[in-house]
């Protein structure tokens, strides 16, 4: 069975977003800055994805493979639930107490569940030897207090935001052990760990 690993960019002063998140701002005010590494030139997504190579494209590949995707209601309704398909067709797990709004009802791949263990448990079913791909702060926060999150990717963007979402508070001790630093294109750097959960 696969890990659950975050994959998340962040500023260098710890946001994930600008600040202004809303429906129509999903990344808030200056967010998209932390999506250059993939999405440099101001391309469609596609053409920007084509054109990705060296170390942010492997990085890239690696979080593109993973078998499962959990998130949260506040990372996957600003983003437009990505459409009903996040990548290639993996099922999404997405942490809520409400039901899945109308909008996002139908769509096949789309499971809105209400205790964080057992969307861990299933996306970590329906992944089989694939790794799980977690994504959003308040699930990160929470999977880390609850020992259910096994790795973090942090691809680290040279930028000070300011404001918005920060990807770590309310989180007590634990220890980590960094197993990767990759140096990529566009000033990113890519910052691999390893959650000790003996340690917390």
């Amino acid at each position: 069975m696969g890990s659950t690993v975050l994959y998340m960019s962040m500023s260098l002063d710890g946001f994930i977003t600008g600040p202004n998140v809303r429906p129509d701002n999903g990344l808030g005010d200056g967010g998209e800055r932390l999506h250059e590494w993939v999405l440099a030139g101001g391309d469609d997504f596609e053409t920007a994805v084509q054109r990705l190579e060296g170390v942010n494209r492997q990085l890239y590949d690696e979080f593109m493979s993973t078998g499962a995707v959990v998130a949260g209601r506040a990372t996957f309704e600003p983003a437009g639930g990505w459409g009903g398909d996040h990548h290639d067709g993996v099922p999404i797990y997405i942490l809520s107490r409400n039901p899945a709004p109308d909008w996002a009802a139908d769509w096949p791949l789309v499971h809105y569940v209400s205790d964080l263990e057992a969307a861990i448990r299933d996306a970590k079913d329906a992944a089989g030897d694939k790794d799980v791909l977690v994504h959003g702060s308040g699930i990160a926060q929470r999977a880390l207090t609850a020992g259910l999150l096994d790795e973090l990717e942090i691809h680290l963007i040279p930028v000070f935001l300011g404001d918005g979402t920060r990807l770590f508070e309310h989180l007590g001790p634990s220890e980590l052990e960094r197993t990767r630093v990759l140096t990529g294109e566009a000033g990113v750097t890519h910052l691999h760990y390893r959650v000790l959960h003996g340690n917390r």
